[in-house]
């Protein structure tokens, strides 16, 4: 069997035969689904959000659903409802498009609040009740929602219990004129995601799933895990920071870039690469704060360079 980094960079270089240019992205999409979370994607249109959720899908050969939010979106057009047969004379479950490995949720923050907290259960316990019946779902359930954060018209702002639930927050980028130029030559004549094999298998994905609780972490980079969160919750611009969700969050995602990487243990610099898509969109910042254009990733940074990083020979110990 290859090597976790082998099947890895496989995953990799498929995904980004498709979204071209976007190295972080596509790295920070494999490792929330390594870390079994789920990822929310905060761009203007056209930039790749949803073409990420599908090649990720394809690309580990998995079941992709896409629900498209609006405002008169039902909780039940998501997690499904009961049917009465005539024939049978009895109630049949319809299973709704949660019932699958990949879910787009796409422009999440145009559904209603009602129809945005059906996804609460899914996403934090892995299972639907629906009239009061319980049901899992795939051990391969992952979300992918994306939202335009400069479009309010008609938008229900998620709230910071649904904020918390996803592991990553993530933002495409316009890409650089020479990757403009690939992706038009690219597209000349027809999609590439059309032609795009999978690179891996769901076993093997849960596999590696299972490998990332693994990676080694040391006490130094665990006792600086808590010290980043901790001092978001102290900083002057931050009115509620991060919770020990974010501390679990932020662990993980640095083990599963550690796999990714090729490592056998988490680094501090890896905790830092990781660290503003983990942790940015669970802090509440002060009202003048956000008045004045600051975001939870300059907070972040700011952290960063606040709290004294461990050496890298204390990491390996």
């Amino acid at each position: 069997m290859p090597a976790p980094r082998e099947d890895l960079a496989a995953l990799y270089n498929n995904i980004s035969r498709i979204i071209l240019g976007k190295r972080e992205a596509v790295l920070f999409a494999i490792a929330c689904l390594l870390a079994r979370g789920h990822l929310l994607i905060e761009d203007v249109p056209g930039v790749g959000k949803t073409m990420l959720a599908r090649a990720l899908a394809r690309s580990i050969n998995g079941q992709f659903r896409r629900v498209q939010c609006t405002p008169d979106l039902l909780p039940s057009d998501i997690t499904g409802v009961s049917v009465y047969n005539q024939k049978s004379s009895e109630f049949e479950f319809v299973a709704g498009p949660v019932f699958t490995h990949i879910l787009l949720a796409d422009e999440v923050n145009r559904a209603t609040p009602r129809t945005q907290s059906s996804l609460l259960e899914c996403m934090a316990e892995n299972q639907v009740t629906v009239e009061g019946q319980t049901r899992r779902l795939d051990s391969l359930f992952m979300v992918l929602a994306t939202q335009n954060p400069v479009e309010f018209h008609g938008t229900f702002p998620l709230p910071e219990a649904q904020l918390d639930r996803f592991f990553m927050r993530i933002r495409m980028g316009y890409p650089e004129a020479s990757e403009e130029i690939a992706i038009l030559r690219a597209q000349n004549r027809r999609h590439p995601i059309e032609d795009i094999k999978p690179a891996l298998n769901r076993d093997r994905i849960l596999a590696l799933q299972d490998r990332v609780a693994e990676v080694a972490v040391h006490d130094s980079v665990a006792e600086y895990i808590i010290a980043l969160v901790r001092a978001t919750r102290s900083h002057s611009d931050v009115e509620l920071g991060a919770s020990p969700r974010g501390s679990l969050a932020l662990m993980k995602a640095a083990q599963a870039m550690a796999l990714l990487s090729g490592r056998e243990f988490v680094t501090p610099q890896l905790v830092k690469q990781v660290a503003a898509p983990v942790l940015s969109h669970r802090l509440i910042l002060r009202q003048t704060t956000a008045l004045a254009g600051k975001r939870g990733d300059d907070v972040i940074r700011e952290v960063l360079q606040m709290v004294p990083t461990p050496a890298a020979e204390d990491a390996a110990a």
